[in-house]
Order: C-alpha cells, then structure tokens, then sequence
C-alpha cells in the first residue's frame, strides 16, 4: 500500500458519502479511475436501480481506462440485480488493477468479484482504508451478516441526565444545531422508530425536513427520501387521525398477535401497515429480534430510534442498540425529572451497562456524545 493508494482510496470513500442519504437498500460506494497519477474517472452510486459507482467511473475515462488503475470503495459486484456486474465491466474495460477497500459481505459476492478480476488476470490489492469503508456502511455490514440492522438511539437530555419533566413537558431540551443536526441522521436511516407511548404524547411527524441545499450538497440533487417510519404498537392505540400517518412515505406498525382487529382495520385504512409479532414470554413486550429480523427482510439498513425510556431501555436490555447518540444541553431539571433508560434496578457496579465513547463534539451550546455499548456486536 503505498502513499498514492491511500490518497485515491481516501478520495473513492468521499465520493461514497455523496450518496448518504439516497442508496438504500444498496451500501455507499464510490470509485475512482487513475492514470499516470492523474484522476481520469470517477463516480458513486446515488440510488437502487441506477448504475453503480464503478459505471460511472468508467464511463467518464472512456477508452483511457484501458490499462489504468481503478480504486473501489467495495468490492466490485460479481452477480445480476438491477444492474450488470460490474466486475464484469472492469474487465471489458481492460484495466490492469483494481485497488478494494473491503469485500462486499453480501453472500451473493462474498470474494467471487475480486476472484473473477484476479481470473482475467487483473491485479487485485484489498484492505486500503478497510476501516473507514466499514465505518461508510454499517448497517449494510451488519444486515448482512447477522440479519438485522444498524440501530442508533437517540436521547436529547440534561447535564443531569434527563429527558422530560415530571409532568412531560420536553420541548425543546436543546437548541436548533442540535434539532437540525437530528434531521440529517433521520436522513441518512433506512427508518425511523418509535413506540406509541410517544405517538400518542407528543403526535411526531417523524419526517426528514431539511433544506434542499443540505441534499444537493451531497451530489444527489431532487432526491429526498423519507425513511420508513416504523411504530411499536403493540395494541394498536395509534389513532387514525395522528400525524405519523398524514407525511409521504410509509407508516408501519408492529403489533401483538392476537390484535388483528379492529384498530389494524383503521389504521391499514389511514395508509399503514399493520404486522404482527409475538409476545415475550414474560410479557414484557414485544419480540423486539423478530422486529429487527423483519426490518432487515425488508432491506433496512440503519434505524433510527426516538422514543421514550420504556422502548429506548427495552431495545438495549435486548441489545439491539449499536450506538448512542446522546445530546446534552447545558441544564439542571432536577431529580424528580424523567430519566434516560427504563431499566431494571442495578445493584451492584460490576453490573453496570459499559460504553465506548466514540465521538464527541458541540453542536450549537450543547454537546453530542457517540457512544457504543462495549458488549455490542461490531459490524466491522
């Protein structure tokens, strides 16, 4: 790996992002085609049907690319979907060695990219910048090889670590940089979940709202995509006329077996789906793994979770929470205020829930703080 591999590669994995908020289902990819040092192609893939990064890419070097260097973000795909292989492509086009960050872990690639590039006699380099490609595409990584997908909770709280007043009132716990912030990793999910104990409080919309500027600058102008809104309902108590319902895009609702009617009937009625979903056998809920599980049948790659500490503590009791993404703002509500996690009492230390912080920065006055549970399970 030389100083010039990890410069494209780092260049590759900018173009990738430019497609943040629109591949899904597909993974962020980006692809760059160099000559003689020089950047004679390149490309990413913006949405599911179009073509992929490494199309474009060759389409802009044109019959330059024969015997040219080409640096992918991920191995390049071996089988037909929408699109033709572009392995395939790369080999038509004649060039003389493709540089990968990581293997695509979809078991329909798996290595059969880069093994049909290395049979046409194509010298294949892997592993550049593995790392930060992982990072570009976690929920793609981790739906692939564990079945469900990436979840992010998010929390707006206190210094003193809580989200509500006694009586409820939460708006607003932090400022503007911080909403807006908010409405870029809606953006950026495959869905949205809350429960209905926050329907049926505060009546969200749930929706990405975000200037169009904030999408043309990731080179997908006109391409606004409202992730799947995804309610908890195990009673179906969301009402026909709640504003998750009346936005663009898709409402689904899981509820319990055994509540088929007649609230399914209304709100399948109102445009939502309705799926069922057995109950823990303590009772404490739904099978929140059996909702995971569906949500990656459909595709679903990052879910983006906003509800209260009742779902919020449940999903990490359940591990099923990859990463925290906590706001503070820089105010005391006192210790009669509502709290972060509904969780069962701990009474010892060594019991206590450890985190991995992996960012923190300020947004505005307050702060936002990344963190990992450690026992989680790395997409990586």
């Amino acid at each position: 790996m030389t100083a010039a591999d990890v410069s494209f590669m780092a260049h590759a994995l900018r173009l990738a992002e430019r497609g943040l908020y629109s591949t899904d289902p597909n993974p962020r990819v980006g692809c760059v085609v160099v000559r003689d040092g020089e950047v004679i192609g390149e490309g990413w893939h913006c949405r599911a049907g179009e073509p992929h990064a490494e199309v474009f890419a060759l389409r802009q070097a044109g019959d330059r690319a024969r015997g040219a260097d080409v640096y992918v973000t991920l191995e390049p795909c071996s089988h037909h979907g929408r699109t033709p292989p572009c392995a395939d492509a790369l080999i038509a086009a004649g060039v003389s060695r493709v540089v990968v960050a990581m293997e695509d872990p979809n078991p329909r690639v798996a290595g059969t990219g880069l093994a049909g590039l290395k049979d046409a006699g194509i010298r294949v380099d892997i592993g550049v910048l593995q790392d930060q490609a992982q990072r570009l595409n976690p929920g793609f990584i981790q739906r692939m090889r564990l079945a469900r997908p990436w979840v992010r909770c998010k929390m707006a709280m206190s210094l003193d670590g809580r989200t509500a007043l006694a009586n409820g009132e939460s708006r607003w716990i932090t400022g503007e940089p911080a909403r807006r912030d908010v409405h870029h990793w809606r953006a950026r999910s495959s869905a949205v979940m809350t429960g209905a104990a926050t329907v049926l409080a505060d009546d969200p919309a749930l929706t990405v709202r975000l200037a169009t500027s904030s999408w043309e600058q990731q080179g997908c102008a006109g391409m606004i995509r409202q992730p799947l809104r995804v309610v908890l309902d195990s009673r179906l108590r969301t009402p026909v006329g709640a504003r998750i319902l009346q936005q663009p895009g898709e409402t689904w609702f899981f509820a319990a077996v055994g509540q088929e009617a007649p609230g399914a009937t209304a709100l399948e009625a109102a445009g939502g789906r309705v799926e069922y979903v057995a109950t823990l056998p303590d009772g404490a809920g739904l099978d929140l793994t059996t909702v995971m599980q569906r949500l990656a049948q459909l595709g679903v790659n990052e879910v983006w979770l906003e509800a209260g500490p009742t779902m919020s503590g449940a999903l990490l009791k359940a591990n099923l929470v990859d990463e925290l993404i906590l706001y503070v703002a820089p105010i005391i509500m006192g210790d009669r205020a509502r709290g972060l996690f509904g969780l069962p009492a701990i009474t010892r230390m060594v019991d206590c829930m450890r985190l991995e912080i992996a960012d923190v920065r300020a947004v505005g006055d307050d702060w936002r703080i990344i963190a990992r549970p450690a026992q989680a399970p790395d997409a990586s």
